[in-house]
């Protein structure tokens, strides 16, 4: 991953992907490049629809799905609204606890429906044939665990519940290309270093027919250009129905952004990343996981502040500290962490 490391000359010490991520050479220099077209008058809306459309093909190579399977918008929540808002009343929609509200609220806040959440690791054993659609992360905030995507969703398949999956946490780590859930949903400003307020989702075949694209605007149209006027519905035949107006500055970074991970061999990607993680959780005598984000319990907040005031960018969530390792780390990164919270295991047990 060196040659990865040189394209972010702020990663040093920079653990927070799950929170903010970095941007690339590629994506800074996209930024720049429209951000001097922009200002020199010389930008236009057919030029941001074309690398839009360029960025939707590298997004579905990163969901494993087709270009027209993958709709573009700002927000997860918005994707999840489109899921809520289908829902028949009374519809058990089974969650997991403590997951992330933007998968989770737009169903409570239908007041209709019958918000189930249980533990992760009961996820798959609770789904039901009265269960309409099961709404998970991939990989949780708070904690960094990892769903088991193939018991889940095997379990709803035989109840015949869609599912949603939230790979925010995930695509950018992790190969996110055999997945089959009814409904993907990522934002790319995380772990693919995409400017916020570019994100997409894929969607099943199920999903394209049973969702309503109530967000429909004038993007949602087979040729947007011939669907800004009413009085008609102008709605595409495939997943782009469920384009909102996109937010054209924020996807010229997303294009290379997204260009630059869909390059990459995704598996070499989770194995440093797990890698670096894992030899941090060995110093600090944590177990063991296959997560690329490693939390622990820090309820007064003293571990977060010891690696803030040694210089290293990290956060917290839920009552519990959190770090989390990418291609801009390396070993001397689990050094510089393990050094500012036990400097008693510095050194201990040697390099990733």
């Amino acid at each position: 991953m060196h040659q990865e490391r040189a394209r972010y000359p702020s990663g040093r010490g920079y653990l927070a992907a799950c929170t903010l991520g970095l941007p690339a050479d590629v994506t800074r220099a996209a930024v720049r490049r429209d951000l001097d077209a922009w200002a020199s008058g010389t930008a236009n809306a057919a030029g941001y629809s074309a690398s839009l459309e360029r960025a939707r093909g590298h997004a579905a190579t990163l969901l494993g799905a087709r270009p027209d399977q993958v709709a573009t918008g700002s927000q997860a929540s918005v994707f999840t609204a489109l899921a809520a808002a289908s829902a028949p009343a009374g519809a058990e929609v089974l969650c997991v606890e403590g997951d992330f509200s933007s998968i989770v609220a737009p169903f409570l806040a239908r007041g209709d429906l019958h918000v189930r959440h249980v533990p992760l690791h009961v996820l798959a054993d609770e789904i039901t044939p009265a269960t309409w659609l099961v709404s998970t992360s991939l990989v949780q905030s708070a904690t960094g665990e990892i769903v088991d995507a193939g018991a889940v969703t095997s379990s709803a398949r035989a109840a015949a519940a869609l599912l949603l999956l939230d790979t925010t946490q995930a695509t950018g780590w992790m190969p996110t290309t055999d997945l089959e859930a009814d409904l993907m949903i990522c934002h790319a400003y995380k772990w693919l270093g995409a400017p916020r307020g570019a994100a997409f989702a894929a969607f099943s075949d199920r999903a394209l027919a049973e969702l309503t694209p109530i967000t429909a605007g004038w993007y949602s149209g087979a040729d947007p250009w011939t669907s800004c006027y009413g009085p008609e519905l102008h709605l595409a035949a495939d997943a782009t129905r469920f384009d909102v107006s996109p937010a054209w500055h924020a996807w010229a970074g997303a294009e290379a952004a997204l260009e630059l991970a869909a390059s990459l061999d995704m598996a070499a990607v989770q194995a440093h990343d797990v890698g670096l993680a894992n030899a941090f959780r060995r110093r600090l005598e944590l177990a063991t996981s296959d997560s690329a984000i490693v939390t622990w319990t820090d309820a007064d907040g003293d571990d977060l502040a010891a690696l803030t005031a040694a210089g290293i960018t990290a956060s917290g969530r839920a009552g519990r500290a959190r770090v989390a390792f990418h291609v801009w780390n390396d070993d001397d990164d689990v050094d510089l962490a393990v050094r500012a919270l036990r400097p008693d295991r510095a050194g201990v047990l040697g390099r990733a």
